[in-house]
């Protein structure tokens, strides 16, 4: 029984309550969590760690008057129970519900959405200025966890934080995962100031010498954590943090509320920035997550007793057919490399890392400095894979254009989540790489519509050595189509006719191929006959093909779960005004010009018109002569 958490309706009525009772509240938004996300599924592990921090938080400041920042977005379950919002957790993730990262339509205590890491800093300092420059007088608090730190815009931001001396604080939320095991130098700077020897031998002793003095009293006893932390200082001192500007205050253990409500005053009395490194364990209170705090990041619903997840059985992810034929590539050729931004799980890799170790380079969470690094091992003759979901890829655009594709590097782009990625919603819907690839010289672009297909297309780019290509495919499971034993190259920039129709034409690329077959058999019991176009090849088009369809019905419907603007819709009609080709009537069918939320794929199509019964009325509007409603129309 939540017997305290049920006093909770707002951050104000945590103060009511005594320092004794704080722990048992923590225990009980434990408890809250694990039952919760039992039914829903969501991020669990990075919720448990911070339950202590976010309680000592809101205990210790005024939200939303004091600014909490959180980086990311999806530890922020506790700081939503604690903000009124613990009577939506049955719709967490779900269409309309609770949103699984910080929402600030959701709430007045949410001052900055994020889906990518690293960007909480910036948003901090921008903050803190505005802060200034109104004669206010807030605090600012940014919560970072460590593996965000090897994101490069975090560093952009402490320099400058540390430059300004604004008043402004950092927590280092430092529990040596991310989602995946954290790399780089700064993992291995926390670790040692975490476990250099010297300290912990030297504290120790100072905390004996100190318990023997007798009627030690409690002002002396709390000096003792203080002469500990000075004596932590002088011995492994947070050098990096004070050079760039911060008072360094730490390590802190994260699961002790005296502790880091004690820290935070000690935060209170210093002026500029601050820098405040707490120590949490991912998975906190709940075994399975403790123990493997990678697989319990995201996950689905779960059995609360033994922890086993209660995933529906069926056909593999795209992810596990790439991960796969990866491997089998690699096999044969030795030039291969895997590269993953802090994504090995995720992209489907692990096993590929198994395998081959030597070519597996997780460069953590730093997209940019992946894509600049792929041109270069490209330039020398290896052939890079950089896997990476497409909203994450966005990060390196830069790279991208000034690095891989005016060098004209032969990158090979594996963009996984390449449409809706369903609950984890706006900040990650795959839906706009198209449109910001499609325009930059040199690249190329596919699509399979279905898993022997991207078999195909990861030969093809293999084989391909006149530049980047990419493939993208949809987190979603594969159809089950047979696999062909023999992989051979597509011929770049060929479409494929997979229905023939003399009423209208429907093209697809991708998961939209499936749709427009369905579509299309519904219409031929309907007397209409539709012809059926995989455009797998996004960029170059088929040019052949689409002359030819211009010759036959000269009404052409394009499907695509992507941004309607600028993706394959786009292309089309920019090809037959280049062409000068007029006299179509064209219709677009895309992803309209808005954020799509969070909720499941099929809801998420649903709500944009994607399905078969959509084009099947958007077909049937053509044919009578009317303007469609969800796509586009183009006369020509």
């Amino acid at each position: 029984m939540a017997v305290l958490l049920s006093q909770i309706h707002e951050p104000a009525d945590l103060k009511n309550l005594s320092l004794e009772q704080l722990t048992p509240l923590a225990e009980e938004i434990r408890q809250f969590l694990i039952e919760k996300l039992s039914v829903t599924g969501g991020h669990l592990a990075s919720n448990l760690g911070v339950v202590e921090l976010t309680i000592a938080l809101h205990y210790c400041y005024n939200s939303p008057q004091d600014k909490f920042i959180f980086d990311v977005g999806h530890q922020a379950y506790v700081h939503k129970i604690l903000t009124g919002r613990m009577d939506q957790f049955d719709t967490l993730r779900k269409h309309q519900g609770l949103c699984g990262f910080v929402k600030r339509s959701e709430s007045e205590h949410d001052v900055w959405e994020a889906g990518h890491s690293s960007t909480s800093l910036s948003a901090a300092m921008g903050m803190a200025l505005a802060r200034d420059l109104k004669g206010e007088s807030n605090r600012v608090i940014a919560i970072i966890g460590d593996g965000a730190l090897t994101g490069g815009m975090a560093f952009e931001a402490l320099n400058h934080i540390g430059h300004e001396k604004k008043d402004l604080m950092v927590i280092l939320n430092d529990n040596e995962m991310s989602i995946a095991p954290n790399v780089g130098a700064m993992h291995n700077y926390l670790t040692k100031i975490r476990s250099d020897r010297n300290y912990l031998r030297a504290k120790d002793e100072v905390e004996q010498l100190l318990k023997k003095i007798p009627a030690i009293g409690g002002k002396v006893a709390k000096t003792v954590e203080r002469v500990k932390d000075s004596l932590k200082y002088l011995m492994v001192s947070g050098v990096l943090f004070e050079e760039l500007g911060f008072k360094y205050l730490g390590p802190v253990d994260g699961h002790d509320l005296p502790g880091l409500i004690d820290s935070f005053k000690q935060a209170n009395n210093v002026s500029g920035p601050v820098l405040v490194h707490v120590l949490t364990t991912k998975g906190k209170g709940y075994t399975p997550a403790e123990q493997d705090s990678h697989k319990w990041h995201g996950i689905t619903p779960y059995k609360i007793e033994s922890g086993q997840l209660l995933k529906a059985v069926g056909n593999p992810m795209y992810t596990e057919v790439f991960g796969q034929t990866l491997i089998e590539l690699a096999e044969q050729d030795e030039r291969i490399v895997a590269v993953t931004p802090a994504m090995p799980g995720g992209s489907g890799l692990v096993k590929f890392g198994e395998r081959f170790p030597g070519r597996m380079i997780d460069v953590g969470i730093a997209e940019q400095h992946a894509a600049t690094m792929c041109a270069a091992m490209a330039m020398e003759g290896l052939k890079p894979v950089y896997a990476v979901y497409s909203t994450f890829m966005q990060r390196a655009y830069d790279q991208i254009v000034h690095d891989i594709c005016r060098h004209n590097a032969n990158v090979m782009f594996a963009i996984d989540r390449a449409g809706f990625v369903g609950a984890d919603g706006e900040t990650h819907q795959g839906v706009y790489d198209i449109a910001f690839m499609r325009h930059i010289p040199n690249i190329v672009l596919m699509m399979p519509k279905d898993e022997n297909e991207l078999r195909h297309m990861m030969k093809t780019a293999l084989e391909y050595n006149d530049g980047p290509i990419a493939y993208r495919y949809p987190r979603i499971n594969v159809p089950g189509v047979p696999l062909d034993n023999e992989l051979v190259p597509i011929p770049i920039g060929t479409w494929e006719q997979l229905r023939e129709g003399d009423s209208l034409t429907l093209v697809a690329v991708g998961p939209m191929v499936q749709v427009a077959e369905e579509a299309a058999e519904q219409l031929k019991r309907e007397g209409v006959s539709a012809a059926v176009v995989n455009a797998r090849f996004l960029k170059p088009l088929d040019g052949e093909m689409l002359g030819r369809l211009a010759q036959g019905s000269g009404k052409i419907v394009v499907l695509e779960e992507a941004s309607q603007a600028g993706s394959l819709g786009s292309a089309i009609l920019e090809f037959y005004a280049e062409q000068g080709i007029i006299g179509l009537d064209i219709h677009l069918m895309g992803v309209p010009d808005r954020f799509i939320e969070h909720g499941s794929i099929k809801e998420q199509l649903e709500e944009v018109g994607l399905t078969a019964d959509h084009v099947v009325r958007e077909v049937q509007k053509l044919r009578g002569g009317q303007h469609l409603t969800l796509g586009k129309k183009v006369n020509y």
